[in-house]
């Protein structure tokens, strides 16, 4: 193969995926909110038998739905311009405050390494931000589009043009993103290799990755704003506003009159749009420059040139055009013309994108030699020159191309296989959350009892796929297996993102619709359309929670090769290195805690803020005719602010773990602080958004009127239904708030470690402060 194919193909990849979004955007855009064609529609042609029987042109509730479009938009500005302020500071300082730290290698001190890892977290961070804001102007961009949509004549036609919208939506973010973000890396890469001359030898290409692996770091750093941020201020809208109306004034959901639905249909697109499009940008730039970082210490990879170097980029141009190709399935070759379809639809295109992916990227592991010895010095060729060698080490790799398919494969199906386990256990359609329905029969504590129980339950089968995963990659790559499993993994991303991005848009056009007043039959689609992204969304939530394990492995073995605690070996039992174990595991517990108080007392001033309107503002709650309207604004300010202050001291806990660790005890209690927040933070992970995924429809569940008890249809508004809303309230700081932002803990830890360990090794040798003289 010629020597910058690699280059083609990753650049050809990213254009392909930027003007595919571009092309989708136009779709979307093509949708316009004054199309005269609604306006003539009676309400029999929209099959609402409750608005008589005469012509109604519906002006009113166009324009409460402009009204109610442009405060969505407003309000997801203000948080973006208030929180990316906060992050703006943030990449100035730690960008200097790792100026200076990195600069100190083993060698001594090396200001172009500083300020190139520095720059490489500023552009890491802006990329981040640049992605979380686009995604979050097109999924508040395309809701009342897809709510219009609704409208659309004959019924066929509603639910494939309102899906396809939604959908495409979400494929705006899902390939920008990609595609922005492999570009910048690759250039990155490019520029450094400049500096740095690769072709003398593993000392400068180490030297590179580790100042590229920067951009790692400044996506996850933002991630962790945007996803407990994001979380923080969603769970304080959502919580206070069911609260206060559901509990307080017994209104529906969605209510005109309830201040707080503003804010809560803000915070849909906050925390599931920019918090998860950041979060796993952050996991595609982590995994990335962790196989970079391993590949860079091994002689055969680096001489083989640009080809083998790159190929974890490759990889993930592969999943671009893959994930392209089969785009066209959900919206053109197997449209939704029924309610039945949209789920089908979805996870179909799930399926084909990791089957059309499994399939395209072996060719490209042919950019590896045949053989491979991944150890820090030496060669296949004087390490593993006897089949006795090959076998009794996992360094030693022959027939590396097919190791690699193996690697990539084993990640691409294992987060596949998590995703739809996740689905098994929150879904209503099967038997563990009806039992958790069926258990609001003896009240509000069975229905806890049962959902926690179903959360513990839920881990056992996800953490033995990804242990067999990283079983298969370590034992046919070594450490580098790890970290191609793990964007192997990520190889969908682009698909991944869309149906991620859905699920909020859909949820959003539900909440337009109510607000808005419009028929029933409206509402009822975008009902079912969010009915269908919440079994998605659980699917994303498995995949997120599963990659990010895998990335965090990857960059914790890219740290001990570097640092060489892996050729010695780790003594656990040694007195730092297991004390470290046992913080690193009750570091997830202490982040979740920040995390869920937050949410409570943001939710408590939420509920405070509405109860005051409505005694304040006369005939708002009763609906009187002419009442003065919901003060909005102010709670969205109060979620506003509750987010960016309850997100500072989760954030510093998080980076500043792995920094004090290792300057005061050594790169060995590092590795042991890692493991332990790994281990723990999967699991925990895992059963929190499982639990609240469970409570969330197991509630639908018993709305829908499929629960029996006695004989009796359970329904709205009766005990078993409050007993059922109690348990949604409390899941829904677990599902959406801790439990996503565990992933960020997982990797950000890792990769802070990663960027940091020539600053650690030079403290007495990577043993720290209080380990002078003495070994870890």
């Amino acid at each position: 193969m010629g020597e910058f194919a690699s280059s083609a193909l990753i650049l050809a990849a990213a254009a392909a995926a930027v003007a595919f979004a571009a092309f989708l955007w136009r779709a979307v855009a093509a949708i316009s909110l004054d199309s005269p064609k609604y306006r003539t529609l009676s309400a029999s042609d929209l099959g609402d038998p409750e608005n008589g029987s005469g012509v109604s042109p519906l002006e009113a509730s166009f324009g409460k739905l402009r009204t109610i479009y442009a405060d969505i938009q407003a309000g997801a500005r203000a948080f973006l311009k208030a929180e990316y302020i906060m992050c703006t500071a943030f990449l100035a300082a730690f960008g200097a405050f790792l100026f200076v730290l990195v600069s100190r290698l083993e060698s001594g001190w090396d200001y172009k390494v500083g300020f190139l890892t520095a720059l490489s977290f500023v552009v890491g961070g802006v990329t981040s931000m640049v992605a979380g804001y686009l995604g979050m102007m097109v999924a508040v961009f395309a809701n009342a589009r897809t709510t219009i949509c609704c409208l659309e004549r004959p019924e066929s036609r509603a639910w494939t043009a309102s899906f396809n919208t939604a959908f495409r939506a979400g494929g705006v973010m899902g390939y920008a993103l990609t595609g922005v973000g492999i570009l910048t890396l690759y250039a990155l890469i490019t520029v450094y290799a400049q500096i740095f001359d690769v072709s003398m030898g593993t000392e400068q290409a180490l030297l590179l990755f580790e100042c590229v692996a920067g951009f790692g770091l400044g996506g996850s750093s933002i991630a962790l704003f945007g996803r407990v941020g994001g979380g923080i201020y969603t769970k304080a809208a959502d919580v206070g506003a069911d609260l206060a109306g559901k509990v307080c004034a017994g209104i529906p959901e969605d209510d005109p009159r309830n201040p707080a639905t503003i804010a809560d249909n803000v915070g849909d697109n906050v925390g599931d749009v920019a918090g998860m499009g950041s979060d796993l940008f952050g996991s595609l730039g982590e995994a990335t420059c962790a196989a970079l970082v391993i590949a860079a210490q091994s002689q055969d990879l680096v001489g083989a040139g640009w080809n083998a170097i790159l190929f974890p980029l490759s990889v993930t141009a592969v999943g671009i055009f893959c994930s392209l190709a089969v785009s066209f399935v959900a919206t053109d070759l197997m449209p939704v013309r029924r309610e039945a379809d949209v789920e089908r639809v979805l996870k179909t295109q799930l399926f084909l994108s990791t089957a059309a992916m499994t399939a395209a990227v072996y060719p490209v592991t042919l950019f590896l030699p045949a053989n491979l010895y991944m150890g820090s010095e030496g060669t296949f060729a004087n390490m593993c020159a006897t089949p006795e060698a090959v076998a009794a080490s996992s360094d030693c790799v022959a027939n590396a191309p097919l190791a690699a398919f193996a690697c990539v494969a084993a990640g691409l199906w294992g987060g596949c296989l998590i995703g739809f386990i996740t689905e098994y256990y929150t879904s209503h359609s099967y038997r563990p959350v009806r039992e958790v329905a069926a258990s609001t029969e003896t009240g509000a504590a069975t229905n806890i009892i049962y959902g926690l129980a179903l959360g513990y339950k839920s881990t056992i089968v996800p953490v033995g796929v990804l242990a067999s995963v990283i079983y298969v990659a370590t034992r046919y790559f070594s450490m580098y297996g790890v970290a191609l499993a793990a964007l192997g993994m990520l190889g969908t991303l682009p698909t991944c993102l869309s149906i991620d991005v859905y699920g909020p848009v859909c949820d959003n056009a539900g909440g337009i619709a109510e607000m808005s007043e419009l028929p029933e039959s409206v509402r009822d689609k975008t009902d079912a359309l969010d009915a269908a992204g919440n079994t998605t969304a659980a699917i994303g939530k498995g995949f997120a929670i599963g990659s990010a394990a895998l990335v965090s492995l990857a960059l914790t073995a890219a740290f001990v090769t570097r640092t060489g605690v892996l050729s010695g070996g780790v003594n656990m039992l040694a007195p730092t290195v297991f004390a470290s174990l046992l913080v690193g595991s009750m570091l997830p517990y202490w982040f979740s805690a920040l995390t869920m108080k937050s949410v409570g007392l943001a939710a408590m001033e939420m509920v405070k803020e509405v109860k005051r309107q409505f005694d304040t503002i006369p005939g708002l709650l009763e609906g009187t005719p002419g009442h003065g309207p919901p003060d909005h604004a102010r709670c969205i300010k109060i979620s506003t602010d509750a987010s960016l202050r309850e997100m500072v001291a989760p954030g510093l806990l998080v980076i500043l773990s792995p920094i004090v660790t290792g300057t005061l005890f050594g790169v060995q209690s590092v590795a042991g602080l890692l493991a332990g927040g790994l281990l723990s933070g999967v699991q925990l992970a895992i059963s929190a958004s499982n639990t609240g995924g469970a409570w969330d429809n197991a509630k639908k569940y018993v709305e829908k009127g499929c629960l029996l008890v006695g004989g009796v249809v359970q329904r709205k508004g009766g005990e078993c239904h409050k007993a059922a809303v109690v348990g949604d309230t409390v899941g829904d700081p677990l599902k959406d708030t801790s439990g996503p932002a565990l992933n960020i803990l997982m990797k950000l830890m890792a990769i802070v470690s990663l960027v940091m360990c020539d600053f650690f090794m030079g403290i007495n040798e990577g043993r720290g402060f209080f380990n002078v003289g003495a070994p870890n």
